[in-house]
């Protein structure tokens, strides 16, 4: 009998998606559910950008756009980082795709041949793992340890590479721990990985929502083997508008065309017309103050989950997580975050959705509840007796 392929096989679930389906089911069924596992801001779409939307149906081609993306989107984009980043970026560099995982799987693709190593963070989002295996590739983990702060070193990096190895991915801010990579952490990286002539993929999905740390991005350590991935979908809102972006070195911009037009031929046309409107300073006001509402919910978090039971080993300095301990009396994430949805209506993700390491057995608790149901949340979760939970 015909059986998927080995590859597709190997893929694991992601548990996350699975307490999000069983949140839902209790909400049909009455219950008030606190989402604090599914990483999606929870603001309304700015006006600005719903007012691009109506103009662009009313009056724009809702048809394919050239592969690479439209134009004027690609240079809002090179211009950004010139503006925000000091970074004089050529438009023919950046290549939009349909969310950051399009992105990714371009990066990937460009770069692994089947049989080749690419090295990954962990704890770290499970998707570059599993987008990097159904290329063909062996992946290996470049394990964090939380005394860094989740953040990975030149000297980790130099201790745990193996022979083979054709490229690092990176995250930053990063998923599920909120660690920003310093300026001269990242240089070093980048050094280290073109001493071993590898490329480096930097994730840079959550850039912008820095809170404790510089809001700098991997363009500034050099051109030379670096590829960043970046969406609209985190600091600008717009997750399922579908709409991100790759940017190549010099040179590399004709394959990832060409990839593009086989893997998925445009990201979609009316996202990307809402995505230049998100870059216009009307749009960015609005972001920068909902990055501001984001502080908040962090600093509230940070001070109320560690007296409600959950230590946290390492203070995140970006996106919207924090990565915590399991409560005393708990020993298995996934039957706490079950037990804690079933039994307190909070949602959480448990830590062994992002690998095997040490953060497997930890708590990811998105902060994307406006602030009165955090309050709610952990009052819930104060009153949980966690051996509910077993073992």
């Amino acid at each position: 009998m015909l059986e998927p392929a080995a590859r597709a096989r190997a893929i694991a679930p992601f548990q996350v998606m699975r307490i999000f389906e069983r949140a839902q089911a209790l909400e049909a069924a009455g219950r008030d559910i606190i989402h604090l596992e599914v990483g999606e801001p929870r603001f309304p779409l700015p006006e600005p950008l719903l007012e691009a939307a109506h103009r662009a149906l009313a009056g724009a081609s809702m048809g394919y756009t050239p592969s690479p993306g439209l134009p004027a989107l690609r240079r809002a984009i090179a211009d950004h980082y010139g503006h925000r980043y000091a970074i004089d970026l050529d438009p023919a560099r950046v290549i939009v795709t349909p969310g950051g995982s399009g992105a990714l799987q371009l990066a990937l693709a460009a770069v692994l041949e089947r049989g080749d190593g690419v090295m990954v963070t962990e704890p770290g989002y499970p998707c570059h793992r599993h987008i990097a295996a159904v290329t063909g590739a062996q992946v290996h983990a470049l394990a964090l340890d939380a005394g860094d702060g989740w953040c990975p070193t030149a000297t980790a990096l130099a201790a745990q590479w193996r022979p083979g190895t054709r490229a690092l991915m990176l995250t930053t801010p990063g998923n599920p721990t909120g660690a920003v990579i310093g300026p001269a952490s990242l240089a070093a990286l980048y050094a280290a990985v073109r001493e071993r002539m590898a490329a480096l993929i930097v994730d840079e999905t959550y850039q912008g929502l820095v809170y404790d740390a510089a809001d700098i991005t991997a363009l500034a350590c050099g051109d030379d083997g670096i590829f960043v991935v970046n969406s609209f979908s985190k600091y600008f809102g717009l997750t399922g508008w579908r709409v991100g972006w790759l940017v190549v070195p010099p040179g590399w911009s004709g394959v990832a065309e060409r990839l593009a037009q086989n893997l998925y031929l445009a990201a979609p046309t009316l996202g990307q017309h809402v995505a230049l409107a998100a870059l216009q300073p009307a749009a960015l006001t609005v972001f920068e103050q909902r990055r501001e509402a984001l502080r908040q919910r962090r600093d509230f978090l940070r001070q109320a989950l560690p007296p409600a039971g959950f230590a946290l080993p390492a203070v995140p300095e970006g996106a919207f997580y924090l990565f915590t301990a399991l409560p005393a009396g708990a020993t298995d994430p996934l039957a706490f975050a079950e037990a804690a949805l079933a039994g307190a209506g909070v949602a959480v993700t448990p830590g062994s959705d992002f690998g095997a390491g040490a953060g497997a057995g930890m708590l990811r608790f998105a902060y994307t509840e406006p602030m009165a149901r955090l309050q709610a949340a952990v009052s819930r979760l104060r009153d949980f007796p966690a051996e509910q939970a077993g073992s």
